[in-house]
């Protein structure tokens, strides 16, 4: 079974529309569709949007349908020249950039779980996603994200951000997907095509460019589900 997280219903119509005589079942007030997808047994949660929500459906996603990996799915901002509207940043590791406790000596997003180290992302199923972009003609990346409960538009965050965990991408679930899978021993993969670039009017990009690149992630997400091995 895989499991693939969206945020927003945009994110996962075009995964959901080619579920073969799908199952829908509600826990609390989360979605879960499952079904035969592009040959593969998969469930599509709809998580909402920030960290806790995320956490949320993929602890509940894990305990109920038992996936082997869970990939997130969706959109998120550039934080790098390599990534423009429409690309694809395929997660390395994610870290929860809002997580502070430096007043009592920690680095910034310091976890014990992981002795301070970003949560990781399975590095064969990255592969194989950057594979099955090159195959669709998407242009992607490997790249480092960061995640926090915030939607990143000023010059100084971002550069923050580049500057104390040398992300390239910024977003709002991915690290708690990523958190709760490795507490779970479950892989974790993140597709993430951007929606709002670097340097541009952000609020105007992510409403105009945001169909564009979810569509790219959800092929991304589907090429590399025919093609895994």
């Amino acid at each position: 079974m895989i499991g693939i997280i969206c945020a927003l219903n945009i994110e996962a119509e075009k995964l959901k529309a080619g579920i073969q005589e799908p199952t829908t079942e509600k826990i609390g007030r989360l979605t879960f569709v499952s079904g035969r997808l592009r040959g593969r047994d998969v469930v599509i949660g709809m998580a909402g949007v920030g960290k806790v929500n995320a956490a949320m459906c993929a602890q509940t996603m894990i305990l109920k349908y038992a996936p082997t990996l869970i990939i997130n799915s969706g959109v998120a901002g550039s934080l790098s020249p390599r990534l423009g509207i429409g690309d694809i940043a395929v997660g390395t590791s994610v870290v929860e950039h809002d997580f502070d406790t430096t007043a009592v000596g920690d680095p910034p997003a310091f976890f014990n779980e992981t002795n301070g180290e970003p949560f990781p992302c399975d590095e064969a199923t990255a592969k194989a996603i950057l594979k099955a972009a090159e195959a669709e003609g998407v242009h992607a990346v490997p790249a480092k994200l960061a995640s926090g409960d915030q939607f990143i538009s000023d010059a100084d965050t971002k550069a923050r951000l580049v500057r104390l965990f040398r992300a390239e991408v910024c977003e709002m679930e991915a690290g708690a997907i990523a958190h709760v899978c490795f507490n779970n021993g479950v892989k974790c993969a993140v597709i993430r095509a951007i929606s709002d670039s670097t340097d541009g009017e952000h609020q105007v990009e992510f409403y105009e460019f945001l169909p564009v690149a979810a569509d790219n992630s959800a092929r991304v997400v589907l090429r590399f589900l025919e093609e895994m091995e």
